[in-house]
C-alpha cells in the first residue's frame, strides 16, 4: 500500500518528462498528490532503516534513519535553493524552509517524545542515552557557529565547508558504536528482518532507490503547488512554506519516533531526533549555498534579507536551549512544557521586536541552565569520550530468525 502510495508521483512525472501527457492537476491536487507520494515514500525508507540498525553500528543506523526520515526536507529546501538564481523570491523560501523545519523538530517533537515518555511510565524525568552526548556536542558547535550568519547575511560556500565537516566528524564518531544484536521489529520491518540476510539486504536497497526516486521526483512539483496554493488564497507565502511545507515533510520522521517511544523505546525515538536536529543544523544548511552555487554556475552566496536574519537568530537560540536542556543527558517535565509552549505561542507573534524578544529570552534561559548544570559537564564530556573511544564489536550477527 505504501509503495502504491508513492507510484503516482514517479508515473505522472514521467509522463511529464517524455511529453507523454501532461495532467492538470491544478494547484491543490498537485500538493496533495506528491506530499502524499513523499509521505509514503519516507514510511518504505523508514521500513528499511529499521532493518539496518542490526547490521551495522547501532548510533550509525540511527542517525542514517533520522537523516533518510527527513530526505522530503531536503528535497523541498534543495529545490528552493537551486531555483534561487533564476527566482530571487525562492532564496527567502529556501531559509523559510530551514529555520521552520528546525523549529518544527525541537519545539513540537522534542516534547511529544517526552509527553509519551511520561503516559507510559508517570515519570517526570526522561534520561537519554550516552552516546547522545556526541550529538549534543557537535550541536553544540554548529549552534554557536550558526550565530555568524545572520551576521554575514547570507550563505557562503564557507558555511558549506564548516557544517559539512562537523557533520562529517559526527557521522564518523558515530560509526564506531556496535550494532544491536537483537530487534524486535513490527510490521513491514518484521517481515523484511526476518528475510535470509542476502534477500533482506537486496530488499532494503531495492526499497531505498524506489523511496529515493520518488521523493526527489515529487520534490518540485510539492513545492510549487504549495507556494502557488497559498498565492491563491492570500497566505504569506513566507509562512505558508515556513510551517506547512516542514509539517508535511518531517511528519513521517514524527510518526518514526513516537512509534518508537509508544513501543517503550524514547532513548532510540531521541536519538533519531537529536541526530535529526544535528544534521539538518548542519548538512542541510551547508547544502543551501552549495546547491545555489551549482545552480548559478558561480560562488555566489545565497543571499537573504533582515527578515531571514531574524528568522536564523530565532532558529540558532531556540537550538541553544535544547542543548542546554540536554546537558544533563536528561529532560526533566518542566523543561519539555517550556519548549512547546515557547515554540507554540511564538507562531501568534510577527512583529519583529516581539520574536527578537523570544530570541534573546531562548539566550537568557540557555545561559541560567548553563550555570546550573556546570556540575554535569564533566559526565557529559565523559559520555562522548566513551563513544568516540568504544570499539565496534562484531558486526555481522548470525542468521537472523523470524522476529
Amino acid at each position: 500500500m505504501a509503495a502504491l502510495g508513492a507510484l503516482p508521483a514517479l508515473v505522472l512525472r514521467l509522463l511529464e518528462i517524455t511529453g507523454t501527457a501532461d495532467p492538470n492537476l491544478g494547484n491543490v491536487g498537485q500538493s496533495l498528490l506528491f506530499g502524499l507520494s513523499i509521505m509514503a515514500a519516507a514510511t518504505l525508507l523508514i521500513w528499511a532503516s529499521e532493518v539496518a540498525e542490526t547490521e551495522i553500528s547501532a548510533t550509525l543506523a540511527l542517525v542514517l534513519l533520522a537523516l533518510i526520515a527527513v530526505l522530503p526536507e531536503y528535497a523541498v529546501d534543495l529545490f528552493f535553493a537551486w531555483t534561487a538564481p533564476d527566482n530571487p523570491e525562492n532564496a527567502s523560501l529556501a531559509i523559510a524552509n530551514m529555520t521552520g523545519a528546525n523549529r518544527l523538530l525541537v519545539g513540537a517533537a522534542w516534547p511529544m517524545i517526552f509527553l509519551i515518555f511520561w503516559w507510559r511510565t508517570r515519570s517526570t524525568s526522561m534520561t537519554v542515552a550516552r552516546p547522545n552526548s556526541l550529538g549534543i556536542l557537535f550541536l553544540g558547535g554548529a549552534t554557536l557557529y550558526s550565530f555568524s550568519i545572520p551576521i554575514r547575511g547570507n550563505l557562503s560556500l564557507i558555511d558549506t565547508a564548516v557544517m559539512f565537516t562537523i557533520f562529517a566528524t559526527y557521522m564518523y564518531l558515530s560509526s564506531r558504536m556496535p550494532p544491536r544484536e537483537v530487534e524486535r521489529f513490527v510490521g513491514p520491518a518484521a517481515a523484511i528482518g526476518a528475510l535470509p540476510r542476502l534477500t533482506r539486504r537486496l530488499t532494503v536497497v531495492a526499497m531505498f532507490a524506489f523511496a529515493a526516486a520518488v521523493i526527489f521526483a515529487s520534490a518540485e512539483p510539492f513545492a510549487e503547488g504549495l507556494v502557488d496554493t497559498g498565492k491563491n488564497v492570500g497566505i504569506d507565502e513566507f509562512i505558508l512554506v515556513q510551517w506547512l511545507a516542514p509539517l508535511a515533510s518531517e511528519s513521517p520522521e514524527f510518526l518514526l519516533a513516537g512509534l518508537m517511544a509508544a513501543r517503550g523505546r524514547h532513548g532510540a525515538a531521541m536519538t533519531i531526533l537529536i541526530a535529526s536536529k544535528v544534521n539538518q543544523w548542519t548538512l542541510l544548511i551547508g547544502s543551501l549555498p552549495l546547491a545555489f552555487a551549482i545552480s548559478d554556475g558561480s560562488l555566489s552566496s545565497l543571499p537573504f534579507d533582515a527578515r531571514q536574519s531574524e528568522e536564523v537568530f530565532l532558529t540558532a537560540s531556540q537550538s541553544l536551549f535544547a542543548v542546554a536542556i540536554f546537558v544533563s543527558l536528561s529532560m526533566v517535565r518542566w523543561e519539555a512544557i517550556l519548549l512547546a509552549v515557547l515554540f507554540t505561542s511564538q507562531l501568534f507573534f510577527f512583529d519583529t521586536t516581539v520574536r527578537l524578544g523570544y530570541g534573546f529570552f531562548y539566550l537568557l534561559l540557555a545561559l541560567l541552565m548553563f550555570v546550573r548544570d556546570i556540575p554535569s559537564l564533566p559526565n557529559l564530556w565523559g559520555a562522548a569520550r566513551e563513544t568516540v573511544l568504544q570499539t565496534q564489536a562484531n558486526p555481522e550477527p548470525s542468521e537472523r530468525a523470524p522476529p
